[in-house]
């Protein structure tokens, strides 16, 4: 499908689902090469699931674990710049080997929240991946250390993102029209 409406808004195709395969793939590769010993990745809930899925999937370091956390910031299509968690880690992460999952990164708010509430776990490294990355308005200081596309600041839905919880379930991902 070329263009999509979801609610009220009108949708055209931005990325197709062989683009986000081939992205991860260069993801899971960089992840694969690097030292990290005993990984915990820590998808974030709800949009990167999809994407984590995959990615896990193509992951080939031993001793590596998966625990979700869970947080909201999005009203709409506008980040609201509150973040709530609405969901933790139950399990000691102290002096453990950290790796986020994020379908997107516009703002940097979420990163921020959930970087510093690690810090205070004292966790012994963080690194975190995101599909999608919005540099025109990301606003923090923390690294972003595997980074799959660097896109515009447009409205994205689809492969986990969506809008108003509906859209989530598509296999492409697609931008809002204007």
């Amino acid at each position: 499908m070329e263009n999509i409406k979801l609610h009220d808004k009108k949708f055209s195709l931005y990325m197709s689902n062989i683009e986000i395969k081939d992205i991860i793939s260069k993801i899971a590769d960089e992840i694969n090469c690097s030292n990290i010993s005993a990984p915990i990745f820590m998808p974030i809930l709800n949009g990167s699931f999809l994407f984590a899925a995959d990615l896990i999937r193509k992951i080939d370091i031993c001793n590596s674990e998966v625990s979700f956390i869970k947080v909201a910031s999005y009203e709409g299509t506008h980040s609201s710049g509150n973040v709530k968690k609405i969901i933790g880690v139950n399990k000691n992460i102290q002096n453990r080997n950290i790796i986020i999952i994020e379908d997107i990164i516009d703002t940097g708010n979420t990163i921020n929240s959930i970087v510093n509430f690690l810090r205070n776990e004292n966790v012994s490294s963080i690194k975190i991946v995101t599909l999608l990355f919005k540099p025109d308005v990301y606003k923090k200081k923390i690294k972003i250390n595997y980074i799959g596309k660097s896109i515009e600041n447009k409205f994205v839905v689809g492969y986990g993102l969506d809008y108003n919880e509906i859209g989530r379930n598509l296999p492409h991902i697609y931008k809002l029209k204007e």
